[in-house]
């Protein structure tokens, strides 16, 4: 068993640190983000005695016990993100909670009624949220009001209208007979994900937008899928899309103005890819489909070439979401369980752990960047209804219970 202590918040009615330090980035669904500020120093962990994980690969094991269990949300959790000295996490029931690092006590709530929430990401001192309504909120994080997360814009913007709506050139043919803007989604944008300076928004409409961070101003509108865009990540300078289609798309700008398709990923046809996820380095790339399948491709990101290097049952049921921490892949699934996998040589995924404890499928997974003792805190969002933290050991720990037992 594993018991793990967090330390008493210091100076509670007036925080010292400031708030989302640094750009973060999930996608029920993940994306690249800076090191989280996170301190590990914060928790500590006590009496660590012999963790096992519930896995053929072990002899004996002992079921997972969840560290918190926290169930103030109005409907499923449907994305998280790890912002600075917060983790947010938004639900379908249009509600996002703000949790206070690291004894994970509520701080504020804010977004109800804007629509049920899809995707969030923060970036410096806003955080970017996606909505079923087909719109991106930004908020603004500021304490000199008593609103600390305060709405200033909706994507499209009014200005972008205003510079748009009187061309008929600007409007595109969604459905047969119902046209709109260019830099409208028509749809439910379902990801998005941030790379310098730019965030860029997934959607069941099939498009991939770019939008500018600086004046909120859309610059691209790609038809990148034959179906909807469930996932993205941002890896290296390649946005990876991943669509009920069954592929998984790389996306960058070589350079110019505008980004190009670079690289086409699939598999199994008449599967949708749920979940994208790729590694630290852009090597290794996997994706989660709706036939509870992992498959992997190796990148060669200088020449932008991907190529197949298998594929892994992971669940008895769809994999809903996947995150990597280091060597190890997070993954999700509609079996409402977590699976936990190593990365061995040529991209091969080997079983170590499964996690059981939620009473729904799992839909998203944040893995935090800062190790805690011999492993690393995971975040988990369930159509239960609930957020639940757990600790993971890390691979070279798992190896070493392997080499006693």
């Amino acid at each position: 068993m594993v018991l793990i202590t967090m330390a008493p918040m210091q100076g509670a009615a007036v925080l010292s640190a400031p708030l989302l330090l640094s750009s973060a980035a999930t996608s029920s669904s993940s994306s690249e983000a800076d090191d989280s500020p996170l301190a590990s120093h914060r928790f500590e962990i006590q009496d660590v005695t012999k963790y096992d994980f519930p896995c053929k690969t072990l002899r004996g094991f002992e079921s997972y016990k969840s560290l918190v269990v926290l169930s103030q949300h109005i409907g499923s959790v449907s994305c998280l993100a790890l912002c600075g000295e917060f983790i947010l996490s938004a639900s379908q029931g249009k509600d996002i909670i703000v949790w206070q690092q690291p004894d994970l006590r509520q701080f504020t709530k804010f977004g109800e009624g804007e629509g049920s929430v899809k995707a969030l990401v923060a970036v410096g001192n806003k955080v970017y949220t996606a909505h079923q309504d087909s719109r991106i909120r930004v908020w603004k994080v500021t304490r000199s009001s008593e609103d600390v997360f305060k709405l200033v814009d909706t994507l499209p913007t009014t200005k972008d209208y205003l510079g748009n709506f009187m061309k008929q050139s600007n409007y595109v043919e969604t459905r047969r007979h119902h046209k709109h803007l260019w830099i409208e989604h028509a749809d439910t944008i379902s990801c998005l994900a941030y790379y310098k300076g730019l965030i860029y928004s997934g959607s069941w409409d099939k498009t991939l937008k770019v939008w500018r961070i600086s004046d909120l101003k859309c610059l691209e509108s790609i038809k990148a899928h034959d179906d909807a865009i469930n996932s993205l990540v941002t890896r290296k300078g390649i946005v990876y899309t991943a669509s009920a289609d069954g592929k998984i798309k790389a996306w960058g700008t070589q350079g110019k103005a505008s980004h190009s398709l670079l690289g086409v990923l699939e598999d199994h046809k008449d599967v949708s890819l749920n979940t994208v996820a790729v590694s630290d380095d852009g090597k290794w790339v996997y994706g989660g489909g709706s036939d509870g399948y992992v498959t992997g491709w190796e990148g060669n990101v200088g020449s932008f070439t991907w190529k197949w290097v298998g594929e892994t049952k992971a669940h008895r049921m769809a994999v809903l979401c996947m995150c990597m921490e280091g060597e190890l892949l997070c993954t999700g699934s509609t079996d409402k369980t977590i699976g936990i996998w190593k990365r061995e040589a040529y991209g091969q995924l080997c079983k170590v752990g499964v996690i059981s404890g939620h009473e729904g499928p799992v839909k998203c997974l944040q893995a935090s960047p800062c190790n805690v003792g011999t492993g690393f805190m995971l975040y988990s969002g369930g159509l239960d209804k609930s957020l639940r933290v757990w600790w993971v050991p890390k691979g070279e720990h798992t190896a070493q219970q392997q080499a006693h037992e």
